[in-house]
């Protein structure tokens, strides 16, 4: 069976609503991810280091109840786990303030098995943060030598913009690994200043990889790929409890989607075709809502369920 490497951050995300927490959930975006595609049936790993306290604890044990193998993830002996406080707005979007106590980045483990056509998903600051880089690349050099297929997801946030700068070379570098890149509409408003998809893709994106996507709240998603490839995918109205972790679960559903209709590394390197596109986009989609109609950070277990991958 086909593996999911995921590599990022862990949190204990507090959400508030009225300025009133209403709930405490493991998180972190490619954690979130990670924990859905499980749920789904993937075979899934994750890198990864926790704090040496209670919290770190109720992570490791959260992702392994959700059958992740967490042989990667490690725990550093004197720091405390982040914590992340999500204030909800009327329109159930959130604003962060991020708490970490670490006292530096170690990121110690040992590369994973890695198969051809494995799938292995980064982003976020974790992606680009310099004092982690050798260990990103190294995963990176060793997937892409595996034959794996590198997914990217920019996620970059308003809190490091003063750190552009400083970060930009390691995200050229990873934008020349990845295979595919998905970002949002804040994501390079924060980068480069730019709002329209063809814009990023043109000016940012395209000379690195062709395959990108660009998402924007409730807006259609934008594809952008090989041979001139534009298209628009609109949204459906869906009630909205909580739109945390709605990106996260965007990239679950299409590693899902990739992994359901056999989407291989020949395929990407050949380029997917429309219909290729249309299937894998409409998962990412199917994820994001069913996320979105929960406080949680990932999709139901009923609907992980439902969805599950046959072995």
């Amino acid at each position: 069976m086909r593996k999911v490497i995921g590599i990022g951050e862990t949190v204990l995300d507090i959400i508030f609503k009225n300025e009133q927490p209403i709930g405490a959930y493991p998180g972190g975006s490619t954690f979130n991810a990670i924990i859905s595609l499980a749920r789904a049936g993937a075979s899934c790993t994750f890198i990864s280091e926790t704090g040496n306290d209670r919290v770190g604890r109720n992570i490791t044990c959260f992702l392994e109840e959700n059958g992740v193998d967490v042989s990667n993830v490690n725990v550093f002996p004197e720091s405390k786990s982040p914590v992340t406080l999500a204030f909800l707005d009327a329109n159930n979007d959130a604003e962060y303030i991020f708490y970490k106590d670490h006292p530096h980045d170690q990121l110690d483990f040992i590369y994973p098995d890695i198969q051809p056509d494995d799938i292995v998903i980064f982003g976020s600051f974790y992606a680009v943060n310099p004092a982690i880089r050798p260990q990103i690349t190294g995963l990176l050099d060793y997937a892409r030598s595996r034959g794996a297929i590198i997914y990217y997801d920019v996620n970059f946030r308003p809190s490091h913009q003063n750190d552009v700068m400083r970060i930009t070379p390691n995200l050229l570098e990873n934008l020349e690994y990845a295979d595919i890149v998905r970002g949002s509409h804040e994501d390079f408003l924060v980068l480069y200043k730019l709002e329209e998809p063809d814009k990023v893709y043109n000016a940012e994106i395209s000379f690195y990889c062709k395959k990108f996507i660009y998402t924007h709240g409730a807006s259609p998603v934008e594809l952008r790929a090989d041979g001139g490839l534009a298209k628009s995918y609109p949204t459906s109205q869906t009630s909205t409890i909580s739109t945390i972790g709605a990106g996260d679960n965007f990239n679950a559903g299409f590693i899902y989607g990739m992994l359901k209709f056999g989407i291989t590394r020949a395929h990407i390197e050949q380029g997917l075709t429309e219909d290729q596109w249309d299937r894998i986009i409409a998962c990412a989609q199917e994820f994001s809502a069913n996320c979105c109609g929960s406080i949680y950070n990932y999709v139901s277990k009923d609907f992980g369920e439902a969805k599950k991958l046959k072995g």
